[in-house]
């Protein structure tokens, strides 16, 4: 309710998140992370510590920071969320026909980059554990016994109880569509990041994909060729949450953080 004018107009004029999404690409430098997930590792015990933990563990203390990226449109009105939920997708095996199945991990803002760690992992394990018999996929293979025309009238009817608020529980809480940020890991396929679209079901804000990592030659300021790592990130956004202005500051600060991964463990002086 503080938000501008403008701000409560942009949901009646942009009505879905496809009419309103930006898109972004970055990259940032391997050096210091690969050197913190060495640490994180060898010193810390968490031996299945990676990119995609540091990743998560930024995007958490950036929300810390600048809430208005936790923020969703639902109904044509902005809400702004509490806890910091991820949704991404497993796959129980990296083989062709694997299954694959959604997860949702959820994060108060100050969480570090340990309690990012065991909870992004126990997530994960739940999911290679169970298979297709999760949540969501129970929920999902119910409603795919149903006729063609009924299962699209049941979506809708589901989206006009979301409108409104009156979605269930249990298809909110199975839902990957009702989060904070979807994360990609194209990294794990070996491929560049996509520019990955907002979903007009739910109330996903963000969505978030990096690449695998690669090789550049580059010149450093003593005039000197070195090889750097480097890995791109793409980020699709809702821009009815929140100003350009915003969004800029919030992913710059982010890129600081993931320049900078030792400030992860760093304890918050405030949320």
């Amino acid at each position: 309710r503080t938000l501008s004018p403008m701000t409560y107009v942009v949901p009646f004029i942009m009505k879905t998140r496809n009419d309103s999404q930006n898109l972004f690409q970055s990259s940032v430098e391997m050096g210091r992370i690969e050197n913190y997930i060495r640490k994180k590792r060898r010193e810390d015990g968490l031996a299945n510590f990676g990119f995609l933990h540091v990743i998560f563990a930024a995007y958490v203390r950036m929300i810390s920071q600048k809430p208005g990226l936790n923020r969703f449109v639902a109904g044509q009105r902005i809400y702004h969320a509490d806890d910091i939920v991820f949704s991404m997708m497993v796959k129980k095996s990296m083989s062709l026909n694997a299954q694959e199945s959604a997860i949702k991990v959820k994060l108060r803002p100050d969480a570090n980059a340990d309690d990012v760690y065991r909870a992004v992992d126990d997530a994960i394990e739940v999911a290679r554990r169970e298979g297709d018999s999760n949540h969501f996929d129970r929920v999902a293979r119910i409603m795919n016994f149903l006729p063609t025309l009924l299962f699209r009238f049941a979506v809708s009817l589901l989206t006009f109880m979301d409108y409104f608020g009156f979605l269930p529980k249990t298809i909110h809480s199975a839902s990957p569509f009702h989060c904070s940020v979807f994360v990609s890991n194209l990294g794990s396929l070996g491929i560049p990041p996509i520019y990955h679209h907002l979903y007009d079901f739910g109330n996903l804000p963000v969505f978030c994909a990096f690449g695998c990592k690669y090789r550049k030659n580059e010149i450093d300021l003593d005039g000197n060729l070195v090889q750097r790592k480097y890995v791109d990130f793409t980020v699709n956004t809702d821009e009815r949450i929140c100003d350009g202005f915003y969004f800029a500051t919030a992913l710059k600060h982010m890129k600081k953080l993931l320049q900078h991964p030792e400030r992860l463990d760093e304890p918050l002086d405030e949320v």
